[in-house]
């Protein structure tokens, strides 16, 4: 899969309308006096400049008074093409002056039944209706200028959660394929999810998620969704795959130190971004442990995966009622501790299914 070669960012800035640079009615600057006493309140931010992502083939348009969102948009979304209409209003991202110009924090999350929020401070935050699917955020342009920041806890997040609330269900577990077969790899974090789907993914099979599918609602048959633009890892991957080494660690990642690489620069020669779901397997990965697979019982993996759901009220409902159209999938546990083992298991699976 090519990577998308990102612009400067200055070039992106320079690609807005003049008038969009300039002090804009409602901002937070505090050498002007503000005209009426909403403005304070930046109801009526003028977002003038808008595009449309594809974020998991789904079109969603953004609407923001500052071309510098984008730029934080194309790296986050602008690796996949349009597939299908998502429905979404457009999710508007209002930048405004003033705030802190130290490092902001991560965002404290809190979901009320179809209420969600993110708040990093009094200056960024977003809100979400998820029945609706309306949101704003509102960031500092010291926000902006932490592209990474910007992208992980707002854009992806708000993004993300609009299209769980609607068209996917977000499952814990990567996803790989051989021989036309995709297989879920479930399991607790540390289980060995991103690990074990890079290392068959070197072995020559189909990659389409480390650690995160999405599943789509209301398909006939078991469908997933995944990031395949790129993988994730632990620090302690670069002692198991040398080709690791060279890449430094990226800024935290919800308290936990990663490696993000796109998957273009790895010896990676297969990716899909969607894949059918035809057996799941929860990884039970221990010292010295032979490689097996177990059968589990019909509808265990949507009971593990609903225990696992990060929703709340009606939304966890939805999603717990998309999970059934996995009961009936059949359903295995790996017990291994050897990478080859495991991916010479999961092929005999793969060849029986």
């Amino acid at each position: 899969m090519k990577l998308i070669t990102m612009q400067p960012r200055h070039n992106l800035r320079q690609s807005a309308p003049a008038e969009s640079r300039l002090p804009l009615r409602g901002s937070d600057d505090r050498t002007q006096k503000l005209a009426r006493p909403q403005d304070g309140l930046l109801s009526d931010m003028w977002l003038p400049l808008r595009h449309t992502f594809y974020p998991l083939g789904y079109g969603v348009e953004i609407a923001t008074n500052d071309a510098a969102v984008f730029f934080a948009a194309q790296y986050a979304f602008g690796h996949r093409s349009a597939l299908r209409n998502s429905g979404l209003p457009p999710v508007s991202v209002g930048v405004h002056r003033g705030g802190s110009s130290l490092r902001l924090p991560e965002p404290t999350r809190r979901h009320y039944n179809h209420l969600y929020s993110l708040v990093a401070d009094g200056d960024n935050q977003a809100l979400l209706d998820l029945r609706t699917c309306t949101s704003f955020v509102w960031v500092t342009e010291a926000a902006v200028r932490d592209p990474f920041y910007l992208r992980y806890h707002f854009l992806e997040k708000v993004v993300y959660l609009l299209l769980g609330a609607s068209v996917v269900t977000d499952i814990h577990a990567g996803c790989v394929g051989r021989n036309g077969k995709g297989i879920l790899l479930c399991g607790d974090s540390g289980a060995g999810k991103s690990t074990l789907a890079y290392a068959c993914a070197r072995s020559g099979w189909t990659y389409t998620s480390d650690d995160t599918s999405y599943l789509i609602n209301n398909s006939v048959a078991p469908r997933v969704i995944g990031h395949a633009h790129r993988a994730r890892f632990r620090p302690s991957a670069r002692d198991l795959f040398p080709e690791l080494r060279t890449w430094p660690l990226s800024p935290r990642l919800e308290g936990k130190p990663s490696i993000e690489v796109p998957t273009a620069e790895l010896p990676v020669q297969i990716t899909a971004a969607e894949s059918d779901v035809h057996a799941i397997v929860f990884l039970r990965r221990s010292a010295d442990a032979a490689a097996q697979l177990i059968p589990r019982s019909a509808g265990t993996a949507s009971r593990c995966l609903a225990e696992k759901l990060f929703s709340a009220g009606e939304i966890r409902a939805k999603h717990i009622a998309a999970l059934d159209v996995l009961a009936n999938v059949p359903t295995f546990e790996l017990h291994y501790s050897d990478l080859d083992e495991a991916i010479l298991t999961l092929e005999d699976l793969t060849q029986r299914l």
